[in-house]
């Protein structure tokens, strides 16, 4: 008998879910949204922050969400319950945002045309775009690229025990292309622990970091095991994690996250979680973890070293929107996965959070070298393009670590899109970053370096050197492991990175 109740309740169990889901359906209206590019007139994929009369975001059914956005591809109906809304739609920087508000009662189905207005287009002078930390599904990624017009996402498939290949075989392609230009790759990984995290690309297979203790083995193990791969690319994932002046140290490592995910689109971690942390006074408020991070950078440009800045956003773990962060790319007219990969190594380079830059110096793309003999002078005259949604706070010129020039956003109209030339008498480098005034978040954009050799020799300067040199010590020190031999062989790798930077402490000729 209790048998017979049991496969009756059954029976009727999908009339009752269906009369449910009509009920709920009855308390809900419609708004259906049609999306399309304003000078072409194509449908256009978006995301959308959408919230209530609460000011909370509201994630409607059927579409693709994280934590505060949603995104979809031309029109989407949304069902929703009656009340007021606020909407943001997006699709990436180089959009204007579209805003507004809309009222739906029960029972409504309306529709509504939205034009999107494109008001710089970044590839077709030659910039493409990437984010290099994603952690979103394979099945969503297509549409999330497209919402956000990105060219470029190597995809994190495995990171520390997590691996999605584990019980899976390997794609016969790890790159994937379509719409002609857009690329993902479905092997990028994460070694995240104790001394932080190195992000790896364009490997034929997962790493073997499953199983690997907080401590050993020390990420050079793997970081050495990757570098057996030919095209490769490592990137460090930050600059303050605890490891960045032994990673540094090898010089196996291609590029450094400056524009990283502790920088979110509604605020930030106003932290360094378990890496370096800065000096509140020097570095205060939602600003002071970009500002640091851009400091550690810097000092590593100082010591002679030509490191590539990146981006990564971390959407599928912080609340960040895919491409939030993004690096751009010049790889001209016509992009290829590899070209993309060989501009960034070279530091063809502008990362973002906002602005959006088009820089040439002397004619020349960032990360090119400016040679001369020993006792001339090189004098650099920097043509900049510049689009922001944002209004900007400052436009600098920083040469060897400081601001040489504070240039106002009038003065730069003034100078038709030209800043002050700069000089330098002996080797060094520089870059330009312009920075918004948003108050919640450190939005900004830099382009990658340039640099300057006079004569035979890098600058190197003795202060920052010892910087790392410190740096390094007082990461040893951390150091806990009981087992006497793999504390041995941790230690190993501290050891030569300590080598590394006392060396270039003594062969330091600047202050």
């Amino acid at each position: 008998m209790g048998r017979r109740y049991v496969l009756r309740i059954l029976s009727v169990l999908p009339s009752i879910l269906c009369l449910a889901g009509s009920l709920l359906a009855a308390t809900r209206g419609t708004v259906r949204i049609a999306v399309v590019d304003k000078t072409t007139q194509q449908p256009l994929a978006v995301r959308v922050h959408l919230r209530d009369k609460r000011d909370q975001p509201v994630l409607p059914p059927g579409v693709v969400s994280w934590k505060d956005h949603f995104v979809f591809s031309g029109t989407a109906a949304l069902e929703l319950r009656p009340g007021t809304y606020r909407f943001e739609l997006e699709r990436g920087p180089e959009y204007k945002m579209r805003t507004g508000e809309f009222t739906i009662e029960r029972g409504d189905d309306d529709t509504h045309a939205v034009e999107m207005e494109r008001f710089v287009d970044m590839k077709q002078e030659g910039w493409w775009s990437g984010d290099l930390h994603v952690h979103r599904s394979p099945q969503d990624v297509e549409l999330l690229m497209q919402a956000e017009d990105l060219h470029v996402v190597p995809l994190i498939t495995w990171w520390n025990d997590q691996n999605a290949w584990k019980e899976k075989e390997l794609p016969p392609e790890s790159v994937v292309q379509f719409d002609r230009d857009r690329f993902y790759h479905l092997m990028a990984g994460e070694d995240e622990r104790e001394g932080g995290a190195l992000l790896y690309f364009n490997l034929p297979s997962p790493l073997p970091i499953a199983g690997a203790a907080r401590e050993t083995p020390c990420p050079v193990h793997f970081l050495e095991l990757a570098r057996t791969h030919p095209g490769v690319h490592v990137d460090v994932e930050k600059p303050f994690w605890w490891d960045v002046p032994v990673w540094v140290a090898t010089r196996q490592v291609d590029s450094i996250g400056l524009v990283n995910n502790h920088l979110w689109r509604s605020g930030g971690l106003d932290n360094e979680a378990w890496g370096k942390p800065r000096d509140p006074v020097a570095y205060p408020g939602p600003q002071g973890n970009g500002r640091w991070s851009q400091h550690i950078y810097y000092q590593l440009l100082n010591c002679g070293l030509r490191l590539p800045p990146s981006a990564g956003s971390a959407s599928g773990v912080l609340p960040n929107p895919v491409g939030y962060n993004r690096v751009y790319v010049y790889c001209g007219q016509q992009l290829t996965y590899e070209k993309w990969w060989s501009g960034l190594r070279a530091g063809h380079v502008v990362v973002t959070n906002g602005p959006l830059l088009r820089p040439r110096v002397n004619g020349q793309l960032p990360g090119h070298v400016f040679a001369a003999k020993a006792g001339a002078k090189v004098e650099l005259d920097i043509q900049l393009e510049l689009a922001t949604r944002e209004k900007i706070d400052y436009l600098e010129i920083v040469k060897n670590g400081l601001v040489e020039r504070g240039v106002p956003l009038a003065a730069y109209a003034d100078l038709g899109g030209r800043l002050p030339k700069v000089e330098f008498e002996e080797s060094g480098w520089m870059l330009v970053r312009a920075v918004t005034n948003n108050e919640k978040t450190y939005r900004y954009a830099s382009t990658g370096p340039y640099y300057v050799q006079i004569g035979e020799q890098s600058r190197i300067s003795k202060k920052s050197a010892q910087f790392f040199l410190d740096w390094v010590l007082e990461r040893a020190r951390r150091i806990k492991i009981e087992d006497v031999q793999q504390r041995k062989e941790v230690l190993e790798y501290h050891r030569v990175a300590r080598d590394f930077w006392q060396q270039l402490v003594a062969s330091a000729n600047a202050d």
